[in-house]
């Protein structure tokens, strides 16, 4: 995720942001390692407490291109039934027809449409974010972390984001009021991901 797809021309030409010389060995096609990478939320709870989850079963892949980075790509796929915050009541609230009704809807996609290069190791990617059988635009700001090889030869390429969307947008619309104001859950929820991903042979 931090070096991906098609980059819209403008109409006024401006200067291209420097891209770390060093990406350019980096170039291939990647998958997402679930098992060493996050892909959590926080939400406000009865607006004095945040509350965090993350999603347990994932997969991914990552097209980077290091010397052109708005030419990459980047899609996941998450399994909505993977839901765990730390409290089973609540995941199971979570997984009924009051939140993400995940017999109907077992799946949560990204689809990559736009990277842009910010400069240094800061990059911005736009996708499609499908949920609930909605597909609306997400943006997610990253920072590409390093590359490395393991113990056991592989390569990895590692990146760090965050973003923040408005729940009511895709239908999450359940809430209750508190009697002293407010409501019980933040229509705002931030987006977290730390992505370790491995080139493929």
């Amino acid at each position: 995720m931090g070096i991906f797809s098609r980059k819209e021309s403008t109409p006024t030409a401006s200067a291209p942001a420097a891209v770390n010389p060093d990406l350019a060995a980096l170039s291939g096609e990647y998958t997402i390692d679930p098992a060493h990478s996050t892909i959590g939320f926080v939400a406000r709870h009865a607006m004095v407490t945040n509350v965090k989850g993350g999603f347990q079963d994932f997969t991914g892949t990552l097209s980077l291109d290091g010397a052109k980075p708005e030419q990459s790509t980047a899609n996941i796929d998450v399994t909505m039934q993977s839901i765990e915050t730390g409290n089973a009541d609540r995941d199971g609230h979570l997984k009924s027809a009051d939140f993400f009704k995940t017999d109907e809807f077992p799946t949560m996609t990204f689809r990559s449409t736009k990277v842009e290069a910010l400069g240094g190791d800061d990059y911005r990617i736009t996708g499609d974010l499908s949920l609930l059988g909605v597909t609306k635009p997400l943006t997610i700001d990253l920072e590409f972390n390093g590359a490395a090889k393991d113990p056991f030869g592989n390569e990895r390429v590692g990146f760090e984001g965050k973003a923040e969307i408005l729940r009511s947008e895709w239908g999450l619309t359940w809430n209750a009021a508190l009697e002293t104001g407010g409501v019980l859950i933040s229509d705002k929820i931030k987006l977290l991901f730390d992505i370790s991903a491995i080139k493929n042979a």
